[in-house]
């Protein structure tokens, strides 16, 4: 009886919810699996999507939103095994785990934290409310690729915005495998999508890309390849969160900055009395 010879899986791109191969039908190798390598049409198909979920997402209540992240953490922990049989520490995926589960409870509290009631003279309610940004480019961090990838999106989506995902070129399978447990979950196609590649060859179009709203550049580490990102989204005045200045503990308590920095203040009047 001949060897058997194992079929290679083939990890393709995570747009609007299904897994098409890249544009270009390239392709790279990683830990015996072909992984699909984005290009500048992948860029903008995964914007568009990005772009055409925003509306529904943003518009369903907080608390549908917390019960989607909540379902995604449910869905993760019936994975656990797979992400370990990638290399991802035990550790580590047990706290991206609870970090999903963290930022759903916070769907329908973080408007409560961060809008207020301003006191105002005259007969006038003063109310500021937050409202999600939009599309938001991102590049996530090569470590750890699971929890650091699950720390930049997760607090991103639970306001409302919707995102695109640049992951790093080493370390692709556990981001990869996670859209395919988003894919099962209850998250609308089109709030998360997921560009493996070449970051360095894709990241430019993404910054630059007119229907991009904000760029959180977290995974970046040249400070002159963030430079030039940043210029490149100066174009339509992108909100940019800049790469950390020190090594992240993605292990310690997230507090909301990552929530508040893609947030927008909607102020509004409303005379007092009939």
């Amino acid at each position: 009886m001949s060897e058997r010879v194992a079929v290679r899986k083939t990890y393709k791109l995570f747009i609007g919810g299904k897994f098409p191969r890249s544009e270009s039908g390239r392709s790279y190798p990683v830990q015996n699996s072909n992984v699909a390598l984005a290009s500048r049409k992948d860029v903008r198909d995964a914007v568009l999507a990005a772009r055409a979920a925003v509306r529904g997402w943003s518009g369903t209540t907080a608390y549908n939103r917390g019960q989607v992240l909540y379902r995604v953490a449910e869905m993760l922990e019936g994975r656990r095994d797979q992400f370990v049989g990638l290399g991802v520490p035990v550790a580590e995926v047990d706290e991206a785990i609870d970090r999903w589960v963290w930022y759903a409870g916070w769907s329908d509290k973080i408007t409560q934290v961060y809008g207020n009631a301003n006191p105002v003279a005259g007969p006038y309610f003063n109310l500021s409310a937050p409202e999600p940004t939009g599309v938001v480019g991102v590049l996530a961090p090569a470590e750890p690729a699971l929890l650091g990838l699950v720390s930049v999106v997760a607090p991103a989506i639970v306001t409302g915005n919707t995102v695109v995902v640049l992951v790093a070129d080493a370390s692709p399978l556990p981001a990869i495998t996670l859209s395919e447990v988003l894919a099962t979950s209850d998250l609308p196609g089109g709030v998360v999508n997921l560009l493996t590649g070449r970051p360095t060859e894709t990241a430019p179009w993404l910054a630059g890309h007119m229907d991009v709203n904000a760029l959180d550049l977290t995974g970046v580490t040249d400070p002159e390849f963030g430079t030039e990102l940043e210029r490149a989204a100066a174009g339509n005045l992108k909100r940019v969160l800049r790469p950390p200045a020190a090594p992240v503990d993605w292990t310690a308590d997230p507090g909301i900055a990552r929530m508040t920095a893609l947030l927008e203040t909607k102020t509004v009047w409303h005379p007092k009395g009939g």
